[in-house]
């Protein structure tokens, strides 16, 4: 039994018995509903999901034999449901929770293969079904989820099965498809047990050892370079294998893997920006499918860097460079976005640290290699690496880091205390020190909090005390001092630092055993007499409470909180826990000195603005001992209260029947607003200090009776308001179960009396003593005997009221009768606040018969308190308030207090356990139970404690057993009467449904929102009224007559999910709804048209199809319209008179209801016959709109293409031989097209959608258009599914000289569909308007085209090519040669998609495309413009981007070495325009056949073309490229010396004109930075490197390069100090800062020393006054340089050599400029870096180094 379950008030804990047959119950009622001949029965399955869930929150012991059984069913049941995304979300989900909670103990085997079939068939197909994108995108990432869960289970042999699927994925990495690829490989890999064969070095025919398969990993990381969504894959894919199998050795790996992860960190280096310069743009469905923020994966970077760690292993050594890199990017002045990676990143770490030791603790016995255990030494140094981000990120700027490394210095200090400690003491401090910085100073308390129990424990612990004699006592002062500081840090001018230090003051005595009075008995604490220190505190706190100020203005309606107050309150439950800790922990004498000073402040005071605060205290007392506190506390506040109200005007309204003589509205009696804020205050203070009281509140019953009634009494409002508080807080004492004693120690620590032993719920077993549980309050007979008298006074005795007010009308004045109304409607409410659901709920009924509560099945436990009142009771209650709602409304309707009143009343009686839902969803004083404050880690080495899971303070787990019963009982009835079909709700329940479902339609806007609130909440536990509420709102839509607030009362409670998903399964609401919203347009008000328009935009989000049980439904009953006329119902719509915003809307519900019948084989070919056609017409609409959304649908419905050729075809058929079968779309659709100028008048709408703007990005490719015509809603009518990975271009769109173009790949798309549905008919209709339109002036036509024009391309038809021969190639050779610019981009996209691979990843050839290609590689006639030459280039660059380089057939291949022959001639043509096309090609064609070569020579099986093959394999091109560059770089250098010496010679060299060399050169820069901007360079990259200047950042390759590679770097890096440019020079230094932090440390120390005495002997020059000796001012400026260099590469800590360098440094600042700038901005930068510490590290220099650094930093005087 879990720790919660054992802990709960013992008549429930007895109850959760029975809970183990009950969920056997449920499992054989799933069982039953689902029967696999009716695939509809799975939505009766539905309801028990929710049940099941209750099972798992409420940590249920159930029978594992049952959950392997639910788990079976549901897998089948996902399986079989692969066309109903909805019941595939539920039954996912929960099959989610379930696995993961019981992963450990079931055994099954799942298969990966239907998982995958799911994701394909409804995610990465473009035949996607009706549903919203919401439920798509729901759907997606529950699959994944699932198949995250599932990985564990799968079978021997899936691994392989899965590496072998995907890895066709990954062959071009230059396709989208390699993304999906990487994605499907990170997903579905499994690295469990049974499939480690797969990684080992046992015999696999496919891969014989994992290095090899680890090798081919790495190297197809390496294929796509700076894309972060690439490296997330594989560093997760990496991270699984690392953690799982100890086996492989991954030494040889190091250096690559620790390479790609300091990579991933996106930080500046040198002067960079800290991102990626050519990131790889990733499709933004695939980000969205494969969910991954573009942010460093730091979860697999800290996974792996923790398991790699071993004995004898270097990955220690990678780390600490890894770190010395990135420490520098923690430091609070060096932030920025790449704060959170690194935040994350360290968080991580010492997360898979706490798990890795915590495993190797719990199986140390297992037969383990040694060295795979972290020894002493190994944590060790891990712990000290981790110091080095600790220390920098401690007082970061960034609270998440801040946060972050406290808890991870609490969680260290477990691991190496003798580490961590001495570190977190030395901060404290130094925080101290330094008060004035608070944030500071709040860090450095909290640090403290969450390390407090570590203190404690190191400072106790035997083998600490060996290793560090005094450290026990320095720790033990340490929190001696932090508490008497702590006093201090209470401010009410400073939240932060006022929070953290009563964390800190709760996080020492939860600790702590007791307080007590005599030092000498507390032997760890001696140095502090707490009777001084809670004299002191309290003193300290009162004065806070003196000072505080509100946060916000006090809300004294309706809803004022007594425990609404300041920042302590509201920021967070630091100040409540400190206070119960502490008087909880107190010794008697020091409780009663703490009650005797608590109580004087309390009658004392009156703080109104610290209501909230002040009670909490008084709460805490009561707590503590309720029999002290009550005498101090509570009796003198009642007297005050009594007697305050004695004397004052009494209304007679609040139960005594008693009231003063009446008096008109106008004269109405009123008290001082002094006295009226004293009652205020000191009865909200009872009302929060009786909290916890108990029986001992009996004592006070006729005194409490007497200030309850005198409130409600009481002519003022706030009285009133506070009167409720009270009796409302008086009931739950009595009636209600709760923990009491909770904070006092029970469990002592075994090694030391004086503190506390922490509790973990794992560690916790039946057999385990019983006394650590909480004592609960369980409500005795007198206690429930009062809270019935109470009930009688106000809730019997104010139904009475309230009825006897609305009968009878009994006053004559209004104003008066709404006073009476108020109270009593309060006095109402606040009965049924008190008792929750202590008052027993309806009974429902059965077929119109009362159901008998012992009827009803048991599922689980759960009980607020004892029962008070009776079910009667709260049925006369529904009566009277249904019979008062009447009058209101009738009556009162203008008056919004009353009617929000009576609705929570509603809310209250309706809603049976909502109350105690609401107090579990916001418990105001819950802890961060997750705190490290409050929580001991599972590995504990100080006294080698560890345990299973987190220890916590017995007060924090009892807090959560209290909340867990709160939500138990709201639950343990809510889902029996959903389970069972015929059982209805209460008749009175109907009343107050019928009641709230009017109220949704009132004037007044809370109302309407509090109304629809609580009838959700109705409608949702019985779904049975659901219907009734549709078709009485979806009449207010149709009805003219219906005012705007009704409309929007209506939409408000229609566009919740509660009622969107019932309309699945309901034919009549579905229908009702569907006709209310296309009928509503007669709506002439802004506010409803919205409110329309955005309830139809949210059910098309969440659109989760049609039951087959509609179409059955609406096809049988007769008083029902059948499916048919609804569809003829809906197409009415569409006509022209309609608003264009209706026509688009029914045009919307027709396309879904189309799609949601095509596997209905009844109606399927007539509605889509009809609605096909009906959308055909639409291209050619008047409405931009509607013409957008028939692009969709047509895009969807044209499916069947009978008249494209397959694959076999295509060789056996080449021309129109043979007849293709028809589509049953054919007839219709032709009749439409062949009608005469439709094409024309089509294409002619179509062009009005191409917006063309000079500011257009190629962001909207892909989209429906640039739209901008259209809003979001619009957007989310037309677009109503996501183009998901079917979307074009597949592959990088990267070329800038093609532009931006305005080319739509959807309406590409139609145009394609047509013609593959209907056949070359369709091209005989389009063929002189496709002519007409491509030589048409205006861009936009030659944009539909051009679009036209692609689809009919790649339609790959029957008689295709011979349409080729005839006009298509002629058109094709024409669009080459005309002159127009313009449409350049929309043409060269035209020919991308129409030689785009076909298939799901892109490998079939077109039959088209080898046509296209040699149309394009036709040399161009010789008197061409340059502008015609550029383009022709930039088409063949658009067309090879989408060939498949490792695929690629012979012709292609000669294609390639034709293209290259002809670009290498051409590198010095005479035109720039025409240089860059080329170069850009270039890269395009080279990277294509070092691809194809990469695999031709992995697989020379396959038959190749022998000239073809010699030709790419030579690659004599490199050879050529390379030799060219470094000649004409001589040649080019040459003349520039000639023409510096100003010889009249002639410059043409003996290669010929050093112009055309520059030319060549210019090509070639084109060629680099194409091949960088494609992410292609990986294939070039030897290429690249030769051509540049081998100026490399060795900080990025640190682990891969060899020592004489760096020493190369230096060398060449240092050169350029001297460059004859500044910028150059500047540039050089910055790289050396850099290297100078994570190059090698010989290097560096040898360059700083050089750099040292350079400077010096240039000072000791200019002493002398030798400046003549010749010194140039670049060389002056590079050893000053250099030695800027060396200080800025240690921007935080202080090295011995530091102030000498930095001191000299700041000796040049009288040089010129650019000398004097570059000192200045160096000591400027010194300075700025070390402020933070400067205190400290400024003794690291003499006064005279102090002096020469004042005097640099000083700014110079105007008049010197």
């Amino acid at each position: 039994m879990h720790l919660f379950n054992a802990w709960l008030p013992p008549p429930v804990a007895e109850a959760t018995k029975g809970e183990k047959d009950s969920f056997r119950c449920v499992v054989a009622a799933v069982k039953e509903a689902w029967r696999l001949e009716d695939p509809e029965s799975v939505y009766s399955t539905l309801k028990w999901i929710s049940v099941i869930d209750l099972f798992i929150k409420a940590k249920s012991e159930v029978c594992l034999e049952d959950v392997g059984a639910l788990v079976g069913i549901g897998l089948e049941l996902f399986h079989k449901s692969y066309n109903k995304l909805y019941v595939q979300v539920r039954w996912g989900n929960i099959l989610v929770r379930l696995l993961n909670k019981y992963r450990k103990k079931l055994t099954l085997k799942v298969q990966w293969l239907p998982f995958y079939d799911t994701l394909i068939q409804t995610h990465f197909t473009r035949n996607t079904g009706p549903e919203g994108w919401r439920l798509r995108q729901r759907h997606f990432e529950t699959v994944t989820s699932l198949v995250r869960s599932c990985r564990r289970f799968f079978p021997p042999g899936s691994a392989i099965e899965i590496w072998s699927e995907f890895k066709s994925l990954l062959e071009n990495p230059w396709h989208n498809s390699s993304f999906e690829g990487s994605g499907f490989v990170r997903l579905f890999l499994p690295t469990n047990l049974d499939n480690q064969d797969f990684f080992s070095h046992n015999e696999y025919r496919i891969i014989c050892h994992a290095s090899d398969w680890i090798k081919e990993c790495l190297d197809q990381w390496a294929s796509i370079p700076n894309c972060q969504f690439w490296n997330s894959q594989w560093a997760a894919v990496i991270a699984r294998v690392i953690k799982n199998y100890n086996f492989i050795d991954w030494e040889c790996f190091l250096p690559v893997l620790f390479t790609r992860y300091l990579n991933m960190f996106e930080v500046p280096v040198a002067n960079g920006n800290g991102s990626y310069p050519f990131p790889a743009d990733v499709p933004r469905n695939t980000r969205f499918l494969f969910s991954n923020k573009s942010v460093t994966p730091a979860k697999a970077i800290a996974k792996s860097v923790v398991y790699l760690l071993r004995v004898g292993s270097s990955a220690q050594e990678f780390f600490e460079k890894l770190v010395n890199l990135l420490e520098q990017y923690y430091h609070p002045s060096n932030g920025g976005r790449w704060t959170y990676s690194l935040d994350r990143f360290l968080h991580y770490l010492v997360i898979t640290f706490q798990k890795r030791l915590q495993y190797e603790q719990q199986n140390a016995d297992m037969n383990r290699p040694a060295n795979l255990y972290l020894g002493r030494s190994e944590r060790m140094s891990f712990v000290n690496v981790l110091l080095k981000l600790i220390d920098r990120g401690q007082y970061s700027k960034n609270e998440h880091l801040s946060e972050t490394v406290a808890a991870a210095t609490s969680i260290l200090s477990y691991v190496e205390p003798l580490l961590v400690l001495p570190f977190l003491a030395s901060r404290f401090h130094l925080a101290l020190e330094t008060m004035t910085a608070t944030h500071q100073l709040k860090t450095a308390v909290t640090s403290l909090a969450f390390a407090g129990r570590s203190l404690f424990l190191t400072s106790l612990s035997t083998s600490a005390k060996a290793d560090d004699p005094d450290g026990a006592h320095v720790f033990i002062d340490l929190l001696a001092i932090s508490l008497s500081n702590a006093l201090l840090g209470m401010d009410a001018n400073d939240p932060p630092k006022t929070l953290a230090t009563m964390q800190l003051i709760g996080s020492i005595f939860s600790n702590m055993a007791k307080l007590e009075e005599n030092t000498e008995e507390c032997s760890f604490m001696p140095s502090i007499s707490f009777s001084e220190w809670l004299d002191e505190f309290l003193c300290r706190l009162f004065s806070l409470l003196l000072h505080l100020e509100p946060s916000s203005v006090l809300n004294e309606g309706l809803h004022a909180s007594a425990t609404s107050g300041t920042f302590l309150v509201e920021d967070g439950p630091y100040y409540f826990c400190m206070l119960e800790i502490l008087l909880g922990r107190l010794s008697e004498s020091l409780y009663n000195q703490a009650l005797k000073k608590i109580s004087k402040f309390v009658r004392t005071n009156i703080l109104p603005g610290a209501i909230a605060e002040v009670g909490l205290l008084c709460c805490a007392c009561v707590h503590s001992n309720p029999e002290e506190a009550i005498v101090s506390l509570i009796e003198p506040i009642l007297a005050s209260v009594i007697s305050s109200l004695k004397g004052t005007p009494v209304t007679g309204f609040g139960g005594s029947g008693k009231s003063d003589p009446p008096v008109s509205a106008k004269a109405k009696p009123t008290i001082s607003p002094a006295l009226e804020t004293a009652i205020d205050y000191q009865l909200k203070i009872l009302s929060v200090a009786i909290s916890y009281g108990g029986p001992v509140l009996l004592r006070y019953k006729d005194q409490f009776k007497e200030a309850i009634i005198s409130a409600f009494e009481s002519p003022s409002w706030k009285v009133n308001g506070a009167g409720d508080h009270v009796l409302r807080s008086l009931l739950g004492s009595l009636v209600l179960y709760y923990p009491i004693d909770q904070y006092k120690c029970i469990l002592h620590h075994p090694d030391a009396a004086g503190l506390e032993e922490w509790i973990c719920t794992k560690d916790y077993v039946n057999e385990e003593n019983p006394l650590i549980g909480p004592k609960w309050h369980v409500p005795s007979k007198e206690e429930v005997h009062f809270a019935n008298e109470l009930l009688d006074l106000h809730f019997q005795s104010a139904l009475d009221d309230l009825l006897r007010i609305c009968q009878t009308k009994m006053h004559s004045d209004p104003g008066i009768e709404k006073e009476h109304l108020k109270v009593t409607l309060l006095r109402v409410d606040s009965s049924l606040q008190g008792v929750l659901s202590c008052l027993p709920d309806f009974r429902p009924s059965r077929n119109g018969m009362v159901e008998d509560q012992g009827h009803i099945s048991f599922l689980i436990a759960g009980s607020t308190g004892a029962t008070v009142g009776s079910v009667e009771l709260r049925e006369r209650a529904a009566e009277i308030i249904h019979t008062s709602c009447k009058y209101l409304i009738e009556e009162k309707s203008d008056d919004s207090i009353l009617l929000i009143l009576i609705i929570r009343i509603m809310d209250a009686l309706g809603n049976y356990g909502n109350l105690e839902y609401d107090e579990w969803s916001h418990h105001r004083q819950a802890w961060k139970l997750e705190s490290s404050a409050i929580s001991e880690p599972p590995i504990n080495f100080i006294g080698s404690s560890h345990s299973k899971g987190k220890r916590r303070p017995r007060w924090a787990l009892t807090d959560k057993a209290y909340m867990h019963n709160t939500w138990r009982s709201s639950q343990s009835s809510y889902h029996l009467y959903r389970t069972s079909g015929n059982i209805c709700p209460s008749d009175h329940a109907i009343l107050l449904m019928d009641d709230l479902l009017n109220l949704t339609l009132h004037r007044y806007e809370t109302v309407r929102a509090h109304a629809g609130k609580a009838l959700l909440k109705m409608i949702k536990r019985w779904p049975s009224m659901i219907s009734k509420c549709v078709l009485t709102l979806t009449e207010n839509l149709r009805n003219p007559n219906s005012p705007e607030y009704a409309v929007l009362g209506s939409c408000a409670v229609l566009t919740t999910q509660t009622v969107l998903k019932h309309l699945t399964m309901d034919p009549k609401a579905f229908s009702s709804f569907l006709l209310g919203i296309l009928s509503s347009s007669h709506h002439e008000s802004l506010k409803a048209q919205k409110a329309i328009n955005e309830l139809f935009v949210k059910y098309n989000i969440h659109f989760a199809g049609v039951s087959r049980s509609i179409y059955k439904a609406l096809h049988n009953h007769s008083d029902e319209p059948d499916f048919t006329t609804l569809v003829s119902q809906i197409m009415s719509f569409d006509s022209t008179g309609l608003h264009w915003r209706y026509n688009l809307m029914a045009n919307r519900v027709l396309l879904l209801l189309a799609m949601a019948s095509r596997n209905d084989l009844h109606f399927s070919p007539s509605i889509l016959n009809e609605t096909a056609g009906h959308f055909l017409k639409n291209l050619k609409s008047q409405l931009p709109q509607t013409r957008m959304l028939a692009i969709s649908a047509l895009n969807t419905l044209l499916k069947e293409s009978p008249h494209k050729l397959s694959a076999e075809e295509k060789t056996t058929f080449p021309v129109d031989s043979q007849e293709s079968p028809k589509s049953s779309l054919e007839g219709a659709l032709s009749q439409i097209f062949q009608e005469k100028g439709f094409f024309n008048e089509t294409m002619n709408s179509l062009s009005h959608v191409h917006i063309i703007t000079d500011t257009e990005s190629a962001s909207s490719r892909g989209n429906h258009g640039n739209s901008s015509f259209q809003s979001l809603a619009d957007k989310s009518i037309t677009r109503f599914y996501f183009d998901f990975s079917a979307s074009w271009p597949r592959t990088p769109s990267w070329i800038s000289l093609l532009g931006s173009a305005t080319f739509y790949p959807n309406f590409a798309r139609i145009f394609k569909r047509l013609t593959q549905e209907c056949g070359m008919s369709v091209l005989l209709a389009l063929k002189s308007t496709l002519e007409e339109f491509a030589n048409a002036m205006e861009r936009s036509k030659q944009c539909v085209a051009a679009e036209a024009f692609a689809g009919v391309l790649h339609s790959d038809v029957n008689g295709l090519l011979c349409a080729w021969d005839s006009w298509m190639m002629a058109q094709l050779q024409n669009i080459i040669l005309a002159q127009t610019v313009e449409s350049v981009p929309e043409w060269a996209a035209c020919i991308r998609y129409a030689v785009t691979g076909k298939g799901k990843y892109g490998t079939k050839v077109p039959l088209l495309r080898q046509k296209i290609l040699d149309c394009l590689i036709t040399p161009l006639p010789h008197m061409v413009t340059t502008t015609v030459v550029a383009k022709r280039y930039a088409f063949l660059s658009a067309a090879l981007i989408e060939v498949s380089p490792q695929n690629m057939p012979v012709t292609e291949i000669q294609l390639h070495n034709k293209l290259l022959k002809e670009l290498l001639a051409n590198m010095s043509h005479s035109s720039a325009q025409v240089r860059e096309a080329i170069g850009v090609t270039l890269s395009v064609v080279c990277s294509n056949i070092r691809l194809y070569a990469s695999f031709a020579h992995n697989y020379s099986h396959e038959e190749l073309d022998s000239d073809s093959d010699i030709k790419v394999k030579g690659e004599s091109w490199v050879q050529f490229l390379t030799e060219q560059a470094s000649e004409l770089v001589l040649n080019i250098q040459k003349t520039g010396q000639s023409d510096n010496l100003e010889t009249p010679t002639d410059t043409v060299t003996e290669n010929g004109n050093s112009h055309d060399d520059i030319k060549w050169m210019e090509t070639l820069f084109y060629f680099i930075i194409s091949s960088l901007k494609s992410g292609r360079s990986s294939y070039l990259l030897d290429i690249i490197v030769g051509l540049l200047y081998p100026v490399i950042s060795l900080q990025k390759h640190t682990f891969i390069l060899s020592r004489v590679e760096k020493q190369q770097i230096w060398k060449t890096v240092e050169k350029l100090l001297i460059d004859n440019q500044v910028e150059v020079r500047e540039h050089a230094a910055a790289v050396l800062a850099g290297l100078l932090k994570g190059g090698d440390e010989d290097l560096a120390r040898d360059f700083r020393d050089r750099a040292y005495m350079e400077a010096k002997n240039i000072q000791r020059k200019r002493k002398q006054r030798n400046l003549s000796l010749g010194q140039s001012i670049a060389s002056v400026h590079g050893a000053v340089l250099a030695l800027a260099a060396s200080v800025l590469s240690v921007p935080y800590d202080m090295p011995s050599w530091l102030p000498e360098h930095v001191t000299l440094l700041a000796r040049f600042v009288g040089e010129p400029s650019p000398v004097k700038s570059t000192v200045t901005k160096a000591v400027a930068e010194f300075r700025r870096t070390h402020a933070d510490t400067w205190n400290v590290q400024k003794d690291s220099f003499t006064e005279e180094q102090l002096e020469v650094l004042a005097d640099t930093s000083s700014s110079s005087s105007y008049f010197a």
